[in-house]
């Protein structure tokens, strides 16, 4: 693997987010060398993050697009993945309502396609049984179908689980190092990073909202990301028994529209939004989005208005000029493209590092299995899971697991050292969230961030000073 003493990877994956430790995962059970690298401080800290945590059948899909390929082939992985790794999944199943006759009249039509796509089991209920499954729903509604596949899920911990898996089983992490610059020198190439020259034969970028800007240093303009903002309401948990579905509009050519759905957490979530931006940092909340989707949530679920907003938050898709995936792979120069992933990534992603695998030994990539793979099991952090407060047994083997630490959302202080101490760990406020809860309740940190804190830096032995600029 050596050449004049450098250390020269078979595969190097740009980007660490959901899609690309999905593709680091199901390279680690090769026997290869990969390396995954990713520019932020941890991994699932981009995209990944902040979107709807919905885990689609793909009943909507464009029949014959790749995107609706893989989202199919996505869902069925991550159904089967999640329960063995520890990733929350709540089969909630959706109801599609329309509001206008012109959405009415769009039904048909939809059902029809996600047949076609393989969801047979998206079917019309009658007014009066969406009222007696719903029965907060707002009045007005014309109509609805059934989809019951659609699911909640868990957005932080696929990232989370992937990455562990492939780290655990050999693939290195390289993390706060953004690709720079790409030279190929003879047979291999040549990635510049602030913290030196990563070396590798073959390219895999999974690089998301700057997708097009590796794609452009390998020589390639096919697509360009426009980031496609969406805002977000959590609601607090006392809001709960609201909804009981994934409650969808009828979707349009550019977004699914402004929906309401439970999340693992036990919040409602309200939106989102879809703007096109040019700024691919603007990932704030908006006084207009905010009311538009308050505006839609006021129409659907009336009651959910009386309820306190426990946060705001947005995501940036990334949205290109084509209508479909752009997974594109550059043979002759070892390099895979997997541009234009947007809200469906998290849904499709083992789909996408399964059909990426197959791209990549197509170019010559020699895949050879390992004898062993070795699992993964991530903390649940779902309510539908117990919780380590929950569990006698846990708690006689480490009183930690029976001191809670964050009050709103019944994190322990068990919870937040083994997430400072495990595979790939948290070494910042935003990381432990993801991995904990820890903060995200209806307080947001107030009554215990200083206890979080301190904490957090006793246990990575950073300074205080240094968790909090990285916060801000």
């Amino acid at each position: 693997m050596n050449n004049d003493d450098k250390l020269i990877y078979d595969v190097a994956i740009i980007g660490a987010g959901v899609v690309g430790c999905a593709v680091a995962r199901e390279l680690a059970q090769y026997d290869l060398r990969a390396v995954l690298i990713e520019a932020a401080s941890d991994v699932g800290a981009g995209t990944s993050k902040a979107n709807t945590a919905i885990l689609h059948t793909g009943y909507d899909g464009k029949p014959g697009f790749l995107e609706t390929r893989l989202l199919r082939r996505g869902y069925d992985l991550l159904n089967e993945y999640g329960p063995q790794a520890g990733i929350p999944i709540e089969h909630t199943g959706a109801l599609l309502v329309a509001w206008t006759d012109e959405q009415l009249q769009s039904l048909p039509a939809i059902r029809e396609n996600a047949h076609r796509n393989g969801v047979t089991d998206v079917d019309f209920i009658s007014l009066d049984e969406l009222y007696r499954r719903e029965p907060h729903l707002g009045p007005g509604a014309l109509g609805a179908l059934e989809v019951p596949g659609e699911s909640i899920i868990c957005p932080f911990t696929p990232p989370l689980a992937f990455a562990t898996q492939a780290v655990i089983n050999g693939v290195e992490l390289r993390l706060n190092s953004p690709v720079q610059a790409i030279e190929e020198e003879a047979d291999f190439y040549a990635l510049h990073c602030p913290s030196g020259l990563i070396h590798c034969r073959y390219i895999v970028n999974a690089a998301g909202l700057e997708s097009d800007t590796i794609n452009a240093m390998q020589g390639h303009d096919e697509f360009h990301i426009v980031p496609r903002r969406g805002e977000l309401i959590v609601f607090d948990k006392m809001a709960s028994p609201l909804v009981r579905h994934i409650l969808m509009p009828v979707p349009t050519r550019t977004t699914k529209g402004v929906m309401i759905c439970p999340t693992v957490f036990g919040n409602i979530l309200l939106g989102p939004t879809a703007e096109d931006i040019q700024d691919r940092t603007a990932a704030e909340t908006t006084e207009a989005g905010l009311a538009a989707i308050l505006d839609k949530g006021r129409q659907i679920l009336p009651e959910l208005m009386e309820h306190e907003v426990t946060s705001t938050y947005a995501g940036l898709r990334a949205a290109t000029e084509h209508s479909d995936y752009q997974i594109i792979l550059h043979a002759k120069q070892r390099y895979l493209c997997i541009g234009g992933i947007r809200s469906t990534g998290l849904s499709a992603s083992m789909g996408i590092a399964e059909y990426a695998l197959e791209q990549l030994e197509s170019a010559g990539l020699k895949l050879k299995r390992k004898g062993e793979f070795l699992p993964v099991r991530v903390p649940n952090i779902g309510e539908a899971s117990p919780r380590p407060y929950q569990r006698d047994d846990m708690i006689r083997a480490n009183p930690d697991y029976g001191r809670i630490i964050c009050h709103c959302e019944r994190v322990t202080r068990g919870e937040i050292l083994d997430a400072t101490q495990t595979v790939i760990p948290a070494r910042s406020f935003d990381a432990l969230r993801r991995r904990t809860r820890a903060q995200m309740g209806r307080c947001q940190g107030f009554y215990c961030s200083a206890e979080v804190t301190a904490l957090l830096a006793q246990a990575t032995g950073q300074p205080v000073e240094r968790l909090l600029a990285l916060e801000h």
